[in-house]
């Protein structure tokens, strides 16, 4: 047999066997391949922020109505609320054109705090929207379906512009009213606590004569109970170790009739806020009774001491 013939045996043997190993190799090992195969080639997922359930306006948010939920990054909107963990093309992209638009409008600003700005402008793109906590305490504006993402237009954030809207209940009204530390415990009553409101006002006496009637007298009424306070000046909701916030005016949670009471006793005389107990905040809410604008008096004689009581 000739050199060159046995040459060629010799390579198509070689490459059967290879071959044959390479076709037993598949064979044994095909699954975990085409699970690494499957690995390299799945899409990545971002961690977004949806409703954990059914969503109704005006409600305020709480750990147990949010959840993460797994999404393909390259169907991630903008909008949507993610955990940081991967960063989001489309977020950082809108982030940039933002951080650009805002530096060239603020040529008043100078180069160091635009240097933090954009320092801040990219952690906050790569992060997304920010942890879960930041949104837990914000109050529904539109309606969410659960596994819906949450979005920024549908909720309103403490501090947030239309906040106190979407934050009082339906059909109810927010009144603010003047307090001191004098009139508000001593800045012991805190958003979310329930008061009484109190009257005090001079009174005319009637019955007695030219002399007793030139004294001052005044009287202190109650005209609301158990009503809520949304807000200390603009303090909605008090820090966890906060125990007292001190303000000049509390916003009170009433039905358009007791809002209509309550403004006419601020034109009688001041108004006191008297914090109940919360085992007292199951009781009726609003007006107690329409105060009284003028008194009677009754003159007691003991001896020769005369002493006028106000009757109200």
């Amino acid at each position: 047999m000739k050199p060159a013939r046995i040459a060629v045996i010799a390579v198509a043997a070689i490459s059967a066997i290879g071959l044959a190993l390479v076709v037993r190799a598949m064979v044994a090992g095909g699954e975990p391949t085409a699970s690494a195969v499957a690995a390299v080639d799945a899409a990545p997922m971002a961690k977004v922020l949806v409703a954990a359930r059914d969503l109704q306006p005006g409600q305020r948010l709480t750990d147990q109505d949010l959840a993460w939920k797994d999404w393909a990054v390259a169907d991630v909107n903008p909008a949507f609320i993610t955990d940081g963990s991967v960063p989001i093309p489309q977020q950082a992209a809108a982030e940039a054109a933002k951080a650009e638009a805002d530096e060239e409008a603020s040529s008043a600003v100078d180069a160091g705090e635009r240097a933090a700005q954009r320092v801040a402008r990219a952690a906050e793109a790569l992060s997304g929207g920010g942890a879960k906590a930041d949104f837990i305490g914000a109050v529904v504006r539109e309606p969410i379906l659960a596994g819906e993402p949450i979005v920024g237009r549908k909720i309103v954030r403490a501090g947030d512009s239309g906040y106190m809207a979407a934050y009082l209940e339906p059909g109810m009204r927010a009144m603010a009213v003047s307090v001191t530390v004098e009139t508000a415990a001593g800045g012991f009553i805190l958003p979310g606590d329930r008061v009484d409101v109190l009257l005090t006002r001079e009174v005319t006496l009637g019955n007695v004569g030219t002399q007793e009637a030139d004294r001052s007298r005044f009287a202190s009424s109650t005209v609301m109970q158990n009503v809520k306070v949304l807000a200390i000046d603009q303090t909605t909701q008090a820090d966890e170790d906060e125990q007292a916030v001190v303000g000049a005016t509390a916003t009170l949670e009433l039905s358009p009739r007791d809002a209509e009471a309550l403004a006419l006793a601020k034109s009688e005389g001041e108004l006191s806020l008297v914090l109940r107990s919360y085992a007292d905040a199951a009781g009726p809410s609003g007006r107690v009774a329409a105060p009284r604008t003028e008194s009677s008096a009754v003159r007691i004689h003991r001896g020769d001491d005369v002493e006028t009581v106000v009757v109200q």
